[in-house]
């Protein structure tokens, strides 16, 4: 499964209504850490298919998405499970500490 990109018109579909785990990557394309942690996202969600959903969401094109979880900082790493915020990290992080989130 790719990673999808998240926007105010799916959100709902893909996070809130889904059935699944769900990582939620917030970027953006000027970000640097965004940008060195992003194979690891791709990786996450190759080796996780099945079992979660990744998506990103970048925070220059979904400002609102951003505000309306408080998201200050940038990567910040949010995990879904029936809907709710279960779990939230902010900066670089090790694959295997974003997949202890996941669990």
């Amino acid at each position: 499964m790719s990673v999808i990109t998240l926007n105010k018109n799916n959100f709902e579909e893909e996070v809130t209504n889904s059935d699944k785990t769900v990582l939620i990557d917030f970027w953006a394309s000027w970000c640097g850490p965004c940008r060195m942690m992003s194979p690891v996202i791709d990786e996450i969600a190759e080796e996780m298919e099945g079992n979660i959903k990744v998506g990103k969401i970048n925070i220059d094109e979904e400002r609102d998405l951003a505000i309306q979880y408080d998201v200050m900082s940038i990567p910040t790493f949010i995990v879904f499970k029936g809907g709710k915020e279960v779990g939230r990290s902010v900066g670089v992080q090790d694959k295997e500490e974003i997949k202890g989130m996941l669990k």
